[in-house]
């Protein structure tokens, strides 16, 4: 079921006023960074324009992965509150707008849980039952543990089970959840900073040698000769710097 409460699809990112810009003079440093080392030619940043391109949707594509962590660890929170209002008598409608007061106090009031909640809220005004709003939440989100959560309380809500031992369950696990991708981010954060080095070592030599000994690689540009070497190291370049944030990201998404 669509729900048309102006809700927020989180599996892109969407850029905040001025963010955008910022970025993209950035993805532009890149290209001109490029452009400069492997050809010293303003001509080349058309063709390498690729490579800001894809710097964008790489920046854009992690800030979305960070968003869908920060709400999962909100969500958490959230369902905690619930849980507790659960046992102080709330009927389970009731409990998740409750919560809305202690996410405020405790994220801010920009909160994007507590722009969820906002949706939860509206959504019960007009009828739609909690199980579509949060289903339909796990869909928006892109995150497996709301996903998990949505489906295990639809169930519980058509059984009859016990909602507040099922929510509590439900939140200690994505709590555990989150705990050990905390761990593993921590491990791979050394791996990660290695990375970086080496992915700007190669630009610091060559501008260190360039400073120290002036026209040192001047044969290598602006002619056929040289614009065939530096296409054949930027190829050997970009196929290094994939390999390696391809095995990091495959390292990290085995251990998550």
């Amino acid at each position: 079921m669509k729900i048309n409460l102006r809700q927020q699809d989180y599996r892109k990112y969407h850029w905040k006023k001025g963010e955008k810009i910022r970025t993209i003079i950035i993805c532009g440093g890149i290209t001109g960074i490029l452009a400069y080392f492997f050809y010293r030619s303003v001509l080349a940043i058309l063709p390498l324009s690729g490579a800001g391109i894809y710097a964008f949707a790489a920046i854009g594509k992690k800030k979305a992965t960070m968003e869908r962590e920060e709400l999962t660890a909100q969500f958490r929170e959230c369902i905690l509150a619930v849980s507790t209002s659960l046992q102080a008598g709330y009927s389970v409608e009731n409990a998740f707008l409750d919560s809305r007061q202690d996410m405020a106090l405790m994220y801010g009031e920009g909160a994007l849980i507590c722009g969820e909640l906002d949706i939860i809220r509206r959504g019960l005004t007009i009828n739609i039952s909690l199980e579509e709003l949060l289903l339909d939440l796990a869909n928006r989100s892109g995150c497996e543990d709301i996903a998990q959560f949505a489906q295990i309380f639809a169930l519980a809500k058509r059984s009859g089970g016990n909602m507040a031992e099922i929510i509590r369950s439900s939140a200690n696990q994505i709590g555990k959840q989150i705990e050990l991708r905390q761990e593993l981010k921590m491990l791979l954060g050394g791996r990660r900073m290695e990375l970086a080095i080496m992915e700007v070592m190669p630009f610091g030599m060559l501008l260190y040698i360039d400073l120290g000994n002036p026209g040192y690689f001047a044969p290598l540009y602006h002619n056929l000769t040289g614009v065939a070497i530096m296409t054949g190291c930027l190829a050997v370049y970009l196929g290094a710097y994939f390999m390696g944030e391809h095995i990091l990201a495959k390292t990290a998404h085995a251990g998550g």
